[in-house]
């Protein structure tokens, strides 16, 4: 052992111990704390992986919107559904298992906040698949609105200004808004009463699908109008001249019968 310093000395006097004793101790000279070997340090029933602390004992956990399906439904008794709708009532988990067993069924676990949790009897894959198509039929129904842009010209002929008009009708009827700019080159910006034409036009065009949200206005160059969707209530579609006359010509038939009857 190398030469010890008189604080050495000092502690290992006060101890009354030789450096053997206190390396075999593994006392810290310093702090004076007695440091406690890994392998005898007490072992407890967990275990920490990056600071999170995790049982030893087999977790069933599920996934957020998941269910419990069959053996992973742990409680004692459960409120049983039956594959028809039918209530059954309170029942034991193992009974309930083994009857959806005998209908080669799952037995899956729909309210487990329930007080016991709410189970029914379903074929779960076809379940599954169902919810599948129905999210996926959802996101492609949801609409990504934003605001379309439509260009005119002051002098556009009539088979443009359809083309483009239906366009703009598609795009209102999608849910999305409209930006109507009509643009004016050299001396068209000197009559821009040419351009309120044709947004007058396209207003009275799609007057059943489109409202005015930002009116007319000069942009520079350009005239520009913001149209928006405008959900109006279909007509009643009214009955048909045929049926009418049906309806009124049959009493006169009956009272033609009962004349002949008389």
């Amino acid at each position: 052992m190398g030469r010890q310093s008189d604080h050495e000395r000092g502690l290992l006097k006060y101890l009354g111990s030789s450096a053997s004793e206190v390396g075999s101790a593994n006392v810290h000279l310093a702090t004076n704390v007695r440091r406690v070997p890994r392998s005898f340090a007490t072992r407890l029933p967990w275990w920490r992986h990056r600071g999170v602390t995790k049982s030893k004992e087999r977790v069933i956990a599920t996934v957020p919107g998941d269910h419990r399906v069959n053996e992973r439904i742990r409680v004692e008794t459960v409120r049983l559904i039956d594959n028809e709708g039918n209530q059954r009532g309170v029942m034991a988990t193992r009974e309930a298992l083994a009857l959806a067993r005998s209908l080669d069924l799952d037995l899956v676990e729909i309210a487990p906040t329930a007080q016991p949790p709410v189970c029914r009897i379903m074929d779960y894959g076809k379940f599954k698949f169902d919810e599948a198509q129905k999210a996926k039929e959802s996101r492609r129904k949801t609409l990504n609105v934003g605001v379309k842009e439509m260009k005119y010209r002051p002098k556009i002929g009539p088979g443009d200004f359809d083309t483009k008009t239906r366009l703009v009708e598609k795009f209102l009827n999608d849910g999305h808004k409209v930006k109507v700019t009509i643009m004016f080159r050299g001396r068209e910006s000197a009559h821009p009463e040419l351009g309120k034409k044709i947004l007058d036009r396209i207003v009275e065009k799609l007057d059943d699908v489109a409202k005015v949200e930002s009116a007319a206005k000069l942009d520079g160059r350009n005239m520009i109008m913001v149209l928006g969707p405008e959900k109006k209530a279909k007509p009643k579609v009214a009955e048909s001249p045929r049926v009418a006359e049906q309806e009124v010509a049959a009493p006169s038939v009956s009272v033609e019968v009962n004349a002949e009857e008389g």
